[in-house]
């Protein structure tokens, strides 16, 4: 799942972004208030853990402004202010917890997952031909069958399944799974897109996904589930007797 935080001690916004990566998440930290809105109208996170004491816009105008794009994508404030009118006043403008600092990682890794089985409309479920991906189990089967990804196989073809339809650059994807600056020179994309197809008998030019030369990769907007042809005993007699000769 693709999750946003916005923490101005960078400390602390490190120390949740290992917890939370342990779990198989994809994390975006911010340091202010400007750019927790911007990031959140860019990617439409699954999950937004939101500091109240940010810099430049204070995290209330941060969450009315959150509620304003989407207002049912989950929020989680987290935050050192104590006073109950401060947590009435987040729940009545679309928070969906609260937390106060200090915490227990245990506790705030607990509730994210209440939050992300409990919001349901943020497709835990992804389907795509005979591909099926459970963002919240962070499993993948293709036609019945477990197909075992590590954290950033999973990753790359959650990616590109939630933009099929759409070419994904790997710019856009060495950003969005590794957090990689473009500018670094690495194949790290192309070699995981192999792993990917290795694993998903999926081979070049690939059925799943397929490569748009010169770009990026794209998973087809719409792939057809393979169905079994039926013959019959006329068929079946005719392909032994072909097979015979």
């Amino acid at each position: 799942m693709r999750l946003l935080i916005a923490e101005d001690d960078r400390a602390l916004g490190m120390f949740l972004t290992r917890g939370l990566e342990a779990d198989g998440h994809r994390v975006r930290v911010v340091t202010d208030g400007a750019q927790a809105a911007e990031a959140f109208r860019q990617d439409l996170p699954d999950l937004t853990i939101l500091d109240l004491n940010l810099p430049v816009r204070d995290g209330e105008q941060v969450l009315d402004q959150i509620r304003l794009v989407d207002g049912e994508l989950p929020v989680l404030v987290l935050t050192a202010r104590q006073e109950v009118e401060t947590r009435v006043r987040c729940l009545d403008h679309g928070a969906d917890d609260f937390m106060t600092k200090p915490f227990s990682l245990h506790e705030l890794r607990a509730r994210c997952r209440a939050l992300l089985r409990r919001k349901r409309e943020a497709r835990l479920l992804l389907r795509t031909g005979d591909l099926e991906l459970d963002r919240m189990e962070h499993s993948a089967h293709r036609a019945g069958q477990p197909v075992p990804l590590t954290n950033k196989e999973f990753a790359l073809l959650e990616h590109l399944v939630l933009n099929r339809g759409q070419c994904v650059t790997r710019i856009e994807l060495l950003d969005s799974v590794w957090n990689m600056e473009p500018t670094q020179t690495t194949n790290i994309v192309d070699v995981y897109v192999n792993y990917l197809r290795r694993k998903l008998k999926d081979p070049p030019p690939g059925q799943l996904i397929r490569t748009v030369r010169g770009q990026g990769y794209m998973v087809p907007a719409e792939l057809a589930v393979p169905v079994p042809v039926l013959l019959t005993v006329r068929d079946e007699a005719n392909v032994l007797a072909i097979d015979a000769h």
